[in-house]
């Protein structure tokens, strides 16, 4: 897939993307540490994630802090790239991943201290080749077209969201229809582009897992399910034709997307249908979370942060300062820990 403008992406990784080596640094951004520096607790925070008791967070230039009180302090860990990460997970207090620009996969196995690179562009370019090489059918050309396409171009794409079942069983996803899966903890990776009903090769934003189902949400209103855990995809009817940017899925079983301008739809039926949410704001809505309480919270480019205590009918606006975020979590102490473009910052529940 030859590559779009990068105005598509969410605003929050745009900014990021700015920061990143140009094309020429390439290899040493791969392969370079992030540096170590005081600056780096104000850095800009794509992502932020319980890890167990510690939280996580991660953003431009490959750096990750970590707190163990609660998100009141934090200290850097050391990672072994320099390139933006925009999205982190863990299964449990040891094992996390993290994803980022020129298609890095990170693993963690100690709750965030240190950091191991999995993937990373160059290499997921070379899995795609192979993958379409090696399996012929009506859809190679395509595909081999693509795979070149992804060679050609370099590690320019990045991954935009990690989702992880369980501490073996995960998937990364990106820019360009970009989707891999790993069944062994990221030892090793599969290309799963080919499956993926999107034609148009749209960027895919967000995956989530519930009641045996995977989902998808990405550009253009697309939402897809998998019911066999990624080796098939169909589309949902989409209720919007805006990029959906998050995705929640429920202990409860509901879905929730949300996206630009402060779109936001819910369903209650597996995603065979969908109903529009009044979030009342109009910045486009980066990031979510469900809290130990079944509340359910979002936080907006525009730095709003909405509540909802009824699973996702209605949302609450929250008064706090008004700085641009990209991501919320929810501290062992109950208090919320949002990441935006001027770091972090607790927020404590009333």
């Amino acid at each position: 897939m030859r590559r779009r403008p990068m105005k598509r992406l969410p605003i929050l990784a745009v900014a990021c993307a700015l920061l990143a080596p140009a094309m020429g640094a390439v290899p040493a951004a791969l392969t370079q540490p992030a540096l170590v520096t005081p600056k780096a607790l104000h850095a800009a925070m794509l992502t932020v994630a319980a890890a167990g008791q510690r939280l996580v967070a991660a953003g431009e230039r490959g750096i990750v802090l970590y707190s163990d009180d609660a998100g009141a302090t934090w200290r850097q860990a050391q990672t072994p790239v320099s390139v933006s990460l925009t999205a982190l997970q863990f299964v449990d207090a040891g094992n996390g991943w993290a994803v980022g620009h020129q298609g890095v996969v990170l693993h963690s196995a100690d709750g965030g201290l240190t950091w191991r690179k999995q993937l990373d562009g160059v290499q997921a370019a070379s899995l795609a080749l192979r993958a379409a090489t090696d399996t012929p059918g009506p859809e190679q050309a395509r595909a081999l077209t693509e795979a070149r396409h992804l060679v050609e171009d370099g590690p320019d794409k990045p991954f935009l969201d990690v989702y992880f079942e369980d501490a073996r069983n995960g998937y990364v996803l990106g820019a360009y229809n970009l989707l891999y899966r790993t069944a062994d903890g990221g030892a090793t990776w599969q290309p799963m582009q080919a499956r993926v009903p999107n034609p148009k090769g749209l960027h895919l934003y967000a995956m989530r897992g519930g009641g045996g189902s995977l989902y998808l949400a990405g550009e253009q209103g697309l939402l897809l399910r998998s019911s066999n855990r990624g080796d098939s995809f169909t589309a949902l009817p989409t209720p919007y034709k805006g990029s959906f940017f998050g995705l929640l899925a429920t202990r409860a079983g509901t879905l929730l997307a949300f996206g630009l301008r402060g779109n936001a739809y819910r369903s209650d039926d597996q995603g065979a249908s969908w109903s529009r949410i009044d979030t009342g704001v109009q910045a486009s809505l980066a990031g979510g979370a469900e809290l130990a309480d079944g509340e359910l919270a979002l936080v907006s480019q525009a730095g709003e942060v909405l509540l909802s205590r009824d699973q996702g009918r209605s949302f609450a606006l929250q008064s706090v300062p008004a700085l641009p975020l990209a991501a919320v979590t929810q501290a062992a102490d109950g208090a919320l820990v949002v990441a935006g473009l001027r770091g972090l910052r607790r927020i404590p529940l009333k």
